[in-house]
């Protein structure tokens, strides 16, 4: 399988390919840069197709996290892992201690936590075998779940871009589409009800769509026709890639904000977002609140206020990087990624 030829590698520092017969573990974890300190990024299950795919999924993602990293400001450089195997079916906990010894065996490099496909119950397996392991349940706290963080992240980053793009500092009335509304997506649905916006939601599962849209009162729509919906604000909170060309040509929303990672299916859809006047909003700056809360997680002198106050800092973040950005009439992709690697660059 071709590695330093591929075209999502970035200089990537190491890339392992763990396996273990016993519990039919197969894994790739990827280091892509250490310059700002260890390596933190989820961990990612599921039932990838080919070897080839899971390669190319783990190396965009490690990718981000270095990025994602460098702009919420913290001493973490990025890396991911990705497990082949179907989440609901192949997960044990002999599974789940195999990927703790491989993770172990990079002596600290790399930091794993949750993600697609793992939960904080998966965490607590791994961490039998493990020390390098966040998302985990702290004493007083109800969960070590860094979803909610994640999602309330998104929220701050969605009003820096309402604000900038259409001018408004409140959403009541505001039209948001919410592609996805699993852990994260669910979440932030819920804050965006809370701040008097209208919804329009989707979800491959239907039964979990359908109660939220109840609660909600949202308008529950197919996959399918999501992006045609008359919003405002398109949030793409499922997995990568959900901006297409195709895609793009369809939304009427003015503001692209969403939670999930490497949401450009080619990094030339942002120009092309650019170009259409729609503000697309930097998934790896906006989805930063889980990463910031986990790093939190692992210092003596952790504060539940010091992280809020820590992932607020997103919508400033991207205040700086949209005023850069109509200063210099560019897309703010390219801004946030030119930000970002003077930051890891400088600490390397």
């Amino acid at each position: 399988m071709p590695v330093f030829d591929h075209p999502e590698f970035d200089h990537h520092q190491q890339i392992v390919f763990g396996s273990d017969a016993a519990s039919g573990l197969r894994a790739i974890i990827a280091i892509h840069d250490t310059s700002r300190g260890p390596a933190l990024g989820g961990l990612r299950i599921y039932p990838y197709a080919s070897d080839a795919e899971a390669l190319t999924d783990v190396l965009r993602l490690s990718r981000g996290m270095t990025y994602k990293s460098a702009l919420a400001d913290l001493p973490l450089g990025g890396g991911k892992a990705v497990i082949i195997a179907d989440p609901r079916r192949d997960k044990t906990p002999e599974l789940l201690r195999a990927m703790g010894r491989l993770v172990d065996s990079l002596g600290g490099r790399y930091i794993t936590a949750e993600d697609s496909g793992s939960n904080e119950h998966d965490m607590r397996w791994i961490a039998e075998e493990t020390a390098y392991v966040g998302g985990l349940l702290r004493p007083g706290e109800a969960s070590g779940d860094p979803s909610p963080f994640t999602a309330w992240g998104v929220f701050c980053a969605l009003k820096s871009a309402v604000r900038h793009r259409l001018g408004r500092d409140d959403l009541s009335g505001l039209r948001v589409a919410v592609q996805g509304v699993g852990n994260v997506g669910a979440h932030l649905a819920r804050h965006l009800h809370a701040a008097g916006a209208r919804l329009v939601m989707t979800d491959i599962d239907g039964e979990a769509l359908a109660h939220l849209a109840e609660e909600l009162g949202a308008e529950a729509v197919a996959p399918e026709a999501i992006v045609d919906a008359e919003v405002d604000v398109f949030a793409p909170c499922a997995l990568g890639a959900a901006l297409s060309a195709e895609v793009v040509e369809r939304l009427t929303a003015k503001v692209v904000c969403g939670a999930a990672n490497n949401q450009l299916a080619t990094p030339e859809i942002a120009q092309r977002l650019h170009s259409r006047g729609i503000l697309y909003t930097p998934d790896y700056v906006a989805n930063a609140g889980g990463v910031i809360e986990i790093a939190w997680q692992r210092r003596d002198d952790y504060a539940r206020e010091a992280v809020m106050a820590h992932i607020e800092g997103i919508g400033t973040t991207l205040d700086e990087i949209f005023a850069r950005a109509e200063r210099e009439g560019q897309s703010p992709a390219l801004v946030a990624d030119d930000l970002a690697r003077e930051r890891f660059g400088a600490a390397g």
